[in-house]
């Protein structure tokens, strides 16, 4: 029997390539389902097969828990009785019973092969799944095998995939037999496998056709910063490289447009903007908007966001089709952009400076005319008026000496007593809320008055609900989010 039985498993790991203890592993497994089946309740059977003679052994275990714990008697015992048989016994480990062995030629062969096949075919599975990522691939080329559900699986080679309908392109239509190229998502891992999901929409996915079809990006002599899509109608890509010899939109467009034309074609006719990135936000976003000109642009830091200004004749141009231009270019860029024409601009300038003029009237007591030259020179918070150097306010040819110093004195004057007034706000609060870092107390003032007085308050909040209360911009959002939410996985990791 125990030659049997190392014949069985030799022949097996031999025949389907794998490791022998993958071999075994689906033995035990086979064994001990076999062994259940003498019980009426669930028992927890482990079979051990030894490695070097074939022999096996069973045994039926128990589990030990807190006696208030127990909640499947036929796999669990309470720590109180298994005491009375071993008496170092601790809580998690097991307490075994031997069992006969049940003779193996009789047990249920084909349900044992079964078990033992499916563990096989499932570390093959998982091997050609490591052999396939160890080469780096992102992209994957395979034929249609079948659809099921909308979905199309995808066979390439000895893998199998699925490209989800979600992630085809609209309006394609896939049928069986066609040949198909695709971005490789993720790998979602379930009780049957792992499971490559592929995607035709990613923006990542043109960057890889790019990176096939235009060599300087494999050499490293181009590169492709970001890509934003509309799949299958319009898609933009922002390249940069630091050799000047190299021109990086023509490298890509490639001779008589060969090379975009090739990306175009796998993408079902999606047409093609390609940009130049720059380090320089405004510039990056003006050429990201082409081909519509931009006559001025407004740079907003702290909000993220950029007001950028066109003339009538331009205005449709850089919206584009249902907002597509305008959206894709924000995508691209990672900056909000709001477009307007110069009458919508010059409102919203004048709206800004009546809103600045007020607080400078208020705060610093001054009457319009001063707060309008203040305006006029750049001035747009009592922040800058207090600290800017005090020989760039020296230039301003309608103040002297006397009233420089003046008012920036009572521009920080007029901050302390903010500063004051928000410090009374937050009494109360958490300490652990104001000690985080990336909190100031006018900050932790415009939380407490929308109800966030905990760290576990703000914990709970969404980044976009933050934006919404305080008006900061997205990165400082999610730092001061997770800075929150530290202590949570810390605990986490304690348990």
């Amino acid at each position: 029997m125990s030659r049997e039985i190392l014949l069985l498993v030799d022949a097996l790991a031999r025949e389907k390539n794998v490791n022998k203890d993958v071999v075994f592993v689906a033995l035990e497994m086979a064994l001990a389902s076999a062994t259940k089946k003498r019980f009426s309740d669930d028992a927890d059977v482990r079979v051990a097969v030894d490695r070097e003679t074939g022999d096996f052994e069973s045994f039926r275990r128990w589990q030990v828990v807190a006696d208030e714990a127990v909640e499947n008697p036929p796999q669990q015992i309470p720590l109180s009785e298994a005491v009375k048989q071993h008496a170092d016994i601790q809580l998690e480990e097991f307490i075994e019973e031997p069992l006969e062995p049940i003779e193996f030629g009789r047990i249920g062969a084909q349900a044992a092969k079964q078990v033992i096949l499916q563990k096989i075919r499932d570390a093959e599975r998982e091997q050609i799944l490591q052999d396939f990522l160890g080469r780096g691939e992102k992209l994957v080329t395979g034929t249609v095998k079948r659809i099921e559900r909308g979905n199309a699986v995808i066979e390439s080679g000895r893998i199998e995939a699925i490209l989800p309908r979600d992630q085809m392109i609209p309006k394609e239509n896939l049928r069986v037999g066609d040949r198909v190229r695709a971005l490789l998502l993720r790998i979602d891992r379930n009780v049957r496998g792992p499971q490559l999901v592929l995607s035709r929409t990613a923006p990542e996915f043109i960057i890889e056709l790019f990176r096939l079809e235009v060599p300087e990006i494999e050499e490293n002599l181009l590169e492709i910063k970001s890509a934003a899509r509309d799949p299958g109608v319009r898609a933009k890509i922002a390249v940069h490289t630091t050799d000047k010899r190299i021109d990086p939109i023509g490298t890509c467009v490639g001779m008589r447009g060969s090379r975009v034309q090739a990306v175009t074609g796998e993408l079902g006719g999606e047409r093609v903007d390609i940009v130049l990135w720059s380090a320089d936000p405004a510039q990056f976003v003006i050429g990201a908007l082409a081909p519509a000109d931009v006559s001025s642009i407004l740079v907003d830091e702290e909000k993220h966001s950029m007001d950028v200004v066109v003339d009538e004749a331009n205005l449709a141009i850089a919206i584009g089709r249902s907002g597509q231009n305008v959206r894709l270019a924000s995508e691209l860029t990672g900056w909000t952009i709001n477009l307007m024409n110069e009458e919508e601009s010059e409102k919203k300038q004048q709206e800004e400076s009546a809103g600045i003029r007020s607080i400078f009237i208020e705060k610093l007591d001054v009457d319009e005319e001063v707060a309008d030259i203040l305006i006029q020179e750049g001035f747009s918070s009592l922040e800058e008026v207090a600290y800017v150097p005090i020989n760039e306010m020296m230039e301003i040819e309608s103040f002297d000496e006397n009233t420089v110093n003046e008012l920036r004195s009572r521009a920080r004057n007029a901050l302390l007593v903010q500063e004051i007034a928000s410090e009374e706000k937050v009494e109360g609060v958490d300490p652990e809320l104001l000690r985080l870092e990336g909190m100031d107390s006018a900050l932790a003032a415009k939380l407490v008055e929308s109800g966030v007085r905990t760290r576990d308050d703000l914990a709970d909040l969404a980044t976009d609900d933050l934006i919404e209360i305080c008006a900061i911009d997205a990165e400082r959002a999610k730092a001061l989010i997770m800075k929150a939410r530290e202590h949570w996985f810390a605990e986490e990791e304690g348990k």
